[in-house]
């Protein structure tokens, strides 16, 4: 198993090995990972993302523009049932929604203000079941 071909210029993948070894072994499970796993995974990897943006292009409004758009990729996260998984993960920041500077920055205001009012709140709680431990 080679994951390139002489001279390094014809490479049988196009993703860096060595960055998807790192995020294989992030995982607490994998202790040591196999060269044609990591090239398997690579390959596998690639032609994923090769599909998602085939489908997207020929059902987006791409085609008109003959351009691939982030609104084209989050479409077909959204409505395509193969693709639907991606869509949950908008959590994980995986495919997130996009949204203007503006929004996220209020976003983030909030969630500070938020979290203020939050760490105060446990501080408290915190201080009675100190006091309740003395008692008992």
């Amino acid at each position: 198993m080679a994951a390139r071909v002489s001279g390094g210029e014809n490479r049988l993948v196009s993703l860096p090995l060595s960055r998807i070894r790192v995020i294989m072994k992030s995982s607490p499970e994998v202790s040591s990972i196999n060269q044609d796993a990591l090239f398997l995974t690579a390959k596998a990897t690639e032609l994923f993302v090769q599909y998602l943006a085939t489908y997207s292009y020929k059902h987006g409004r791409g085609k008109e523009k003959n351009a691939l758009t982030y609104s084209d990729l989050s479409h077909t996260a959204e409505e395509c049932e193969t693709f639907q998984f991606l869509a949950e993960f908008y959590l994980l920041d995986i495919l997130p929604k996009k949204i203007l500077a503006s929004k996220y920055l209020k976003m983030l205001e909030k969630e500070k203000r938020d979290g203020e009012v939050g760490e105060g709140d446990e501080d408290e709680e915190e201080d009675d079941e100190a006091v309740e431990d003395v008692r008992t």
